[in-house]
């Protein structure tokens, strides 16, 4: 078993990295070589821009790479809620903001050809109780009637349909919900922003930020300095470098995922035939789909821990016990993949794009950011061109989270009061 992203494992390389010391002038630098930050490069690229990217690590190391492979419609949050909380025009406007961003990902695959396996399977999002089940039916109504009429629920007595697992009670079907290879994905977007001109850096973490007069930016990395008339934050929830006022305001929190060995094509037929993307209903639930090349990714937020391989093998036991309560017939497959990931949470789930002291960001997507963060890219690039308007996230506040400084000691706590919860309802 492989302690490693599956996605990175089968990805191609990069091969369009700068080599040379990063240094001069640029029109822009970008901070961060994820979905956000290249998505970016690839938009203001193609507008005519210099662009310089600065990565820490690898091409898509870190969420892009690491994630469950889904690329969803719609919110982290209950309509419902959401709309009791900040009002039904904008809680419709932030819904319809994921669905464009699905759009974007698709517009994306087809004008550079990346080959991706994109497809557009739906979402099911599976109730683990039964009133879970009448909650989504709820929501279900609310949705068709105020902003998403391609929804439609899966009653218990018609699942096997679906999925052939006797742990849930129903679901609920977004149909324009999409999943891809996320390795692939990302080298592609890559590549295409390299092609229009972009300079990518790997291995070249940022160190120091600072603005110059007359309001163009010092970027120093280990790679070198560059000055830039402007700067896109694209890096999460860094935990290193010059970013404190966004570890402040988010909180890490690792996700973690077993890939099976490839599996029998009539198995998977039986037991996931519409071959989709599923998310259960608890707080610390599952989510899971195929990959083209017929494993089980079999993912959640198995424990509150950290990322790291003695961490993610620890998970990956966990896992594998939900995956056979799920599908007793993967009782004993092979594991080949194990890996985890960092989930950049804040407080609200919404995430946060904008300007602080002339640089801008794009951040936070809290458990969603595969669409939105491609999405995000392109917008940002617009915004950075004059449009700020364009930012669907620019009216919201961002507090500090009281008592967090970057380490998220509370985590333990948050995993019980979750455990709990989904213990209650």
């Amino acid at each position: 078993m492989k302690l490693e992203s599956y996605w990175l494992d089968t990805a191609p390389a990069f091969a369009r990295a700068v080599p040379s010391p990063a240094v001069g002038r640029t029109d822009v630098v970008i901070v961060g070589a994820g979905f956000t930050g290249l998505s970016a490069a690839l938009a203001l690229s193609r507008q005519g821009a210099s662009v310089t990217v600065l990565e820490a690590g690898r091409v898509v190391g870190e969420a892009s790479g690491r994630n469950g492979g889904h690329c969803n419609s719609g919110l982290a949050h209950d309509f419902a809620a959401l709309a009791g909380h900040i009002g039904i025009a904008k809680a419709r406007a932030f819904y319809r903001a994921y669905d464009a961003a699905v759009d974007t990902v698709e517009a994306v695959v087809v004008q550079e050809n990346i080959a991706c396996d994109f497809v557009r399977g739906g979402k099911l999002k599976l109730a683990a109780k039964p009133e879970h089940y009448d909650k989504l039916a709820r929501a279900c109504d609310l949705l068709r009637r105020e902003v998403d009429p391609h929804v439609e629920m899966v009653p218990q007595s018609a699942l096997h349909s679906e999925v052939s697992s006797d742990r849930f009670f129903g679901g609920m079907l977004q149909k324009t919900s999409a999943q891809m290879h996320m390795g692939k994905f990302g080298v592609g977007l890559a590549h295409a922003a390299a092609l229009h001109g972009a300079r990518i850096y790997e291995q070249a973490p940022v160190t120091q930020l600072e603005q110059l007069p007359g309001g163009t930016f010092r970027v120093t990395s280990s790679r070198g300095v560059i000055d830039a008339g402007q700067v896109l934050l694209a890096t999460g929830n860094s935990r290193t470098g010059p970013f404190g006022y966004f570890r402040r305001r988010m909180i890490s929190v690792g996700s973690f995922i077993i890939a099976t060995e490839p599996l029998d094509e009539a198995l998977l037929g039986r037991l996931m035939p519409h071959r989709r993307t599923y998310a259960t209903t608890k707080n610390i639930g599952n989510y899971f789909r195929i990959t083209p090349d017929n494993r089980l990714l079999f993912g959640g937020r198995a424990r509150f821990a950290m990322s790291n391989p003695r961490s993610d093998e620890k998970s990956g036991l966990i896992l594998r016990e939900s995956m056979e309560a799920t599908f007793p017939d993967l009782r004993g497959v092979g594991i080949d993949y194990c890996w985890g990931g960092l989930v950049d949470m804040t407080a609200d789930r919404l995430p946060r794009a904008g300007e602080r002291r002339g640089m801008y960001y794009s951040v936070g997507y809290s458990g969603h950011g595969v669409q939105m963060s491609v999405h995000m890219g392109q917008v940002m690039a617009e915004v950075m061109g004059g449009r700020p308007e364009r930012n669907p996230w620019r009216d919201l506040d961002w507090p500090a989270i009281p008592g967090h400084f970057g380490k998220p000691w509370f985590l333990p706590v948050i995993g019980a009061y979750y455990r709990w919860q989904d213990w209650l309802h």
